[in-house]
């Protein structure tokens, strides 16, 4: 790529990227400050997503309805559903879009060109110029609105994120997720739900809706990601001349503040909804929550991985085997999130009860320390090295496209002002971690993050009969109040 035929970019930073054999570039566009990352390679899977740094500050869920909002026509594709012709008729081998507690991104992949430019352009134009601002149709299509059937029948909400919403925080598994983020993070964006609090969405205004798009949805605040064997200066230009060179660079402040860490565990119980049928008991989830550090860290990133597996997946994990013979729960599970700033390092107990709270954190800290001073099985640190290296080698994303996959590694510290490249370039950080395998670099870890680190939330979800037809039951008062409020 030569830069003399990008007249309307600077790069910034060309970087030989030998573990996936390819060439990235960091660019930005000088008029508009957008940040781009190109990966050059001979993948005829081609990959292009735009995403922006979406950082709620309410439980609404704007984030989320717009997502949905912008793909129902934009300025040169008016369909009301363009989204459902494209997956009618497109090449693609991905297609969608998706909404993340800090990012809302837009991914396409085809092996087809043609196919390839025109669904650039489809999502271009569907983030920069939707037919959101010319009525509020699809607002409240597929946000909220109020329903009514007959002057006489029972006011209601509907709308589809709204409907979506109701499903996900009645599932136990949905509301534990959500609750470990909110209750790790109580002073940053985290602790808003991006996907929206059906409680909470009935409260966003059609004004308050563009006025986050407005806000956000600018190429200042957005991250281009172009992968695959594509001639990487003409699209460039097309980018350019097509949408990036109609605005001016704008100061979005979008920033993701780090949570400042607790000097103290935190506790905190939440409940989820279940039958009047069905039975309370063995119905608990128990979770133990670290933070571990920042995904700007390159070995942590990878590290926690590797002890999530010797702690909780290995044959014979310690972790997994001390709760299960303790009794507790009937399901132990373990999981390490670093696709948020500061990454969470989780052990969950499915199916136990809410009593057994204290035996739990002692029996995960007991084995933890006896980790520490006895050492990791050796074997189950190794394999769990040579199982991710292998993963990354053999980029093995199951169905997914590993253009798409290394999209989403990059965001891991692109979106938080880090080197994109760095979770690229694997083969480092696993070499580093085999070597010290062996100095208890890895028992430092448990010591560090998990036993001496106070930034811990333990999260209980307990079951509560009915709890969903009480809270209908207090929506349907409500509605029918402002209802008997209204004129004919």
């Amino acid at each position: 790529m030569k830069k003399e035929n990008i007249l309307a970019y600077e790069v910034l930073k060309q970087e030989n990227l030998t573990d996936i054999h390819s060439t990235g570039y960091l660019v930005r566009h000088k008029k508009t400050g957008a940040r781009l990352v190109l990966i050059e390679n001979d993948d005829e899977n081609k990959v292009f997503s735009i995403a922006f740094r979406t950082t709620p500050k309410n439980s609404t869920g704007v984030p989320h309805i717009l997502e949905h909002s912008v793909l129902c026509g934009s300025r040169e594709f008016p369909l009301k559903d363009p989204f459902v012709e494209l997956v009618k008729g497109s090449l693609n081998t991905f297609l969608n879009a998706m909404t993340y507690p800090d990012k809302t991104c837009y991914p396409v992949a085809s092996c087809n060109d043609q196919d390839f430019q025109n669904l650039m352009h489809v999502y271009m134009d569907a983030v920069f110029y939707p037919n959101i601002y010319e009525s509020d149709k699809t607002f409240r299509q597929e946000g909220w609105s109020y329903e009514l059937e007959d002057p006489d029948g029972e006011l209601k909400y509907n709308g589809v994120v709204y409907n979506e919403m109701k499903g996900a925080f009645s599932s136990p598994d949905g509301v534990l997720d959500r609750m470990i983020l909110n209750s790790l993070f109580p002073d940053t964006s985290y602790s808003n739900e991006s996907g929206g609090d059906p409680d909470a969405i009935p409260s966003l205004t059609y004004e308050d809706f563009l006025n986050f798009h407005r806000k956000y949805y600018h190429p200042s605040n957005s991250y281009i990601y172009l992968y695959g064997d594509m001639d990487m200066e003409e699209k460039l230009r097309w980018l350019d001349e097509e949408y990036l060179c109609h605005y001016d660079k704008k100061d979005v402040n979008s920033v993701i503040h780090l949570q400042k860490p607790f000097d103290e565990v935190q506790e905190k119980t939440f409940e989820y909804s279940i039958a009047s049928d069905e039975s309370t008991e063995e119905n608990t989830f128990l979770s133990y929550n670290k933070v571990i550090g920042t995904t700007l860290d390159r070995e942590l990133y990878q590290a926690f991985e590797i002890l999530d597996y010797a702690l909780l997946s290995a044959p014979g994990a310690p972790l997994k085997k001390a709760l299960t013979d303790a009794g507790i729960g009937k399901d132990i599970m373990g999981s390490y999130d670093n696709g948020v700033y500061q990454p969470i390092f989780s052990v969950v107990a499915k199916n136990a009860e809410e009593s057994q709270k204290v035996e739990f954190v002692k029996v995960i800290e007991d084995v933890l320390r006896d980790q520490v001073k006895n050492g990791i099985n050796q074997k189950a640190l190794l394999a769990g090295i040579n199982y991710n290296e292998f993963r990354y080698r053999e980029a093995d994303f199951g169905n997914y496209p590993k253009g798409l996959m290394y999209g989403l590694q990059v965001m891991d510290s692109w979106l938080y002002d880090g080197d994109p490249m760095m979770h690229l370039e694997y083969q480092e950080t696993f070499d580093f971690l085999k070597a010290k395998a062996e100095e208890g670099y890895f028992e430092n870890l448990i010591r560090e993050y998990l036993l001496d680190n106070p930034f811990e939330a333990v999260v209980i979800v307990s079951p509560e009969k009915n709890l969903t037809a009480k809270e209908d039951e207090r929506l349907a008062g409500k509605l029918a109040e402002y209802k008997a409020s209204l004129t004919q």
